[in-house]
């Protein structure tokens, strides 16, 4: 803690000694250059009649981040950001991240028109993410970000290459494995002058991790891979209304990761493993229509800096994950369509004793359409009508595997597998969603949902009973705004199924007093008793508000959290059921 807070009162100290005029002037300079963001989330977990008394050892427990970028001159910035834990992460958050305060991330950052150049922590995207993307996401608890150096060298404006070196965030600590890559980018129709109306654009990325390996009797195996190395191609092509990209990884040989076992990390060392992605996406868009289409196939495409955080049992947060893998389905905002959501299936497991199972990767696409219907027409009536369809369908990838010395109920680490690549036939999750957005005059808008889901529990879950859930939800939503600048919205949910936890209702009302204060309360309730689940019958109801004054933020929230799974932007994280108090407080200036 003491280097890392002389390394504060050292950037400090930079900020100050910056300006060498008055004190006035030294205080004006630091206020044009100086950037603070604050962000603080609190939770006071009470027990509850329904779920049980509370069993952790603290009730309250705070997340606070403190950041200060500051901008020393037209080419140098620098900046850090502080955290705090105290007493205790969030629920359901890593406990890499339990500190009372310490200094998280720091760098120096100079930059011109053609080099930009970091030292310290950076973040980082190589294309579409699949082989890298250094990031941070606070309300997932994953920050990711890489310590070392990152170099962009754009010597023209149609070429620009990323090189870079580090080793990953742990907590407050640093991986032992080292991340290395580089990033190449070509504009073709501005290098070679070509296609003015197209756009055609090459890119290339090569990142390598290097992490030794030993057994649990501590000694190295020759046959383990201590550099693992992955290579990207990528193109994308837009014309007038039409864009299409493609990207292709291959990654080389690594060792099988066991999940078998809950709190266990064990490796499969007489056989190696390669993984590969591929992605391809095109779509068409004009006033009023637009259409896209999304393939992927993944295999064996986890990546962690270290090789135990990619047991799925034990790092449910997604720390240290060197790669971008989110499912690719639609992203809700209702509580009930974030029941049976799909997580990506891109890793190499082996689950499940009594009968192996084979998880090598997914297969999959992705259709979204949008159409508005125009003013004055049938469907468009006097303020036209929105329409939204999509679908997506997921499978995992068909496999024939072979142990020479496995038995029935055991697979030996001499197990291996082929994949077939194109086979959508071990279907894992289905969605339709049908949307429709009207507004019925200048004060009335409604939004009116269908979705249909289908959703392989057993294989997704890992609960080998063979579970499936077929659902739909339906959801109907209204927002009326009066003339003094307040409205409320009005939103009722519905969920039925026959398997599982059967039919829920939900339903929400929010009332904004103004454009600044806003009150709320939901609630969503199995109703019917579930035929493999017993007392289901739960209200998981929440209750609160928030206040935004310009780049500030208020929000208190009470209430029950139903378990399941946490999303944002298609990365998950279980979370478990509980009640409590939320505060939430964000502030930048």
């Amino acid at each position: 803690m003491t280097k890392r807070l002389s390394i504060i009162l050292l950037l400090v100290g930079g900020f100050l000694l910056h300006s060498q005029e008055t004190n006035e002037s030294v205080f004006k300079t630091l206020k044009s250059n100086l950037t603070v963001s604050f962000e603080s989330n609190s939770q006071w977990y009470v027990n509850d009649s329904k779920f049980g008394d509370f069993e952790e050892d603290e009730h309250l427990r705070t997340t606070n981040f403190l950041r200060l970028d500051y901008t020393i001159s037209d080419r140098f910035s620098t900046g850090i950001q502080l955290e705090s834990y105290a007493p205790k992460n969030l629920l359901n958050n890593s406990e890499l991240y339990d500190e009372d305060l310490e200094l998280a991330t720091y760098y120096l950052r100079y930059k011109t028109k053609s080099l930009d150049f970091t030292l310290g922590h950076y973040y980082a995207q190589f294309g579409s993410g699949l082989i890298l993307r250094a990031w941070e996401d606070r309300a997932l608890g994953i920050n990711t970000a890489l310590f070392g150096a990152k170099m962009v060298f754009s010597p023209h404006d149609a070429f620009r290459i990323t090189t870079l070196y580090g080793k990953q965030r742990k907590g407050f600590d640093l991986s032992e494995g080292e991340i290395f890559g580089a990033n190449a980018e070509l504009d073709l129709t501005n290098a070679l002058n070509i296609m003015r109306s197209s756009n055609l654009l090459l890119g290339l990325s090569y990142v390598g991790k290097k992490e030794d390996y030993r057994n649990l009797e501590n000694l190295s195996v020759d046959a383990v891979p201590n550099i693992v190395n992955s290579f990207s191609g990528r193109l994308n092509f837009s014309h007038s209304n039409f864009y299409t990209d493609f990207e292709y990884v291959a990654k080389s040989d690594d060792i099988r990761l066991n999940n078998i076992i809950p709190n266990t990390v064990s490796f499969s060392e007489n056989q190696t493993f390669e993984g590969n992605a591929v992605s391809w996406t095109a779509g068409y868009s004009q006033k009023g229509f637009g259409v896209s289409y999304n393939f992927r196939r993944l295999e064996n495409m986890r990546l962690f800096s270290e090789r135990a955080f990619g047991n799925a049992n034990n790092n449910p947060t997604n720390q240290l994950s060197v790669n971008y893998l989110p499912a690719l389905s639609k992203q809700h905002d209702y509580t009930l369509a974030n029941i049976y959501l799909y997580q990506s299936q891109p890793g190499l497991f082996i689950e499940n004793y009594e009968s192996p199972l084979i998880k090598a990767g997914e297969i999959g696409q992705f259709v979204d359409l949008f159409y508005n219907f125009k003013k004055g027409s049938f469907f468009g009536g006097k303020y036209g009508t929105k329409l939204n369809i999509n679908m997506s369908y997921w499978a995992s990838l068909a496999n024939n595997y072979s142990d020479p010395n496995g038995i029935p109920y055991f697979v030996s680490d001499d197990l291996t597998y082929e994949t077939e690549f194109l086979n959508f036939k071990n279907k894992l999750y289905t969605d339709l969603n049908v949307e429709i957005r009207k507004k019925w005059n200048r004060r009335l808008r409604s939004i009116f949902t269908f979705i249909n889901v289908f959703y392989n529990k057993s294989y997704l879950e890992s609960k080998a009973d063979g579970s499936k859930v077929r659902a739909w939800i339906g959801v109907a939503e209204s927002t009326y705004k009066f003339s003094k600048g307040n409205s409320v919205r009005l939103e009722l949910q519905h969920l039925s199924t026959n398997d599982d936890a059967r039919n829920w209702l939900g339903g929400t009302v929010e009332y904004f007093f103004n454009s600044k204060f806003g009150i709320y309360f939901n609630d969503s309730y199995n109703y019917e008793d579930s035929k493999i689940i017993q007392d289901t019958k739960i209200h998981f109801f929440n209750v609160g508000g928030s206040y935004t004054k310009g780049a500030t933020r208020l929000a208190l929230n009470y209430g029950r959290q139903r378990g399941g799974l946490l999303c944002v932007g298609g990365i998950c994280r279980p979370v478990s059921q509980n009640t409590g108090l939320t505060l939430n407080f964000t502030s930048t200036f």
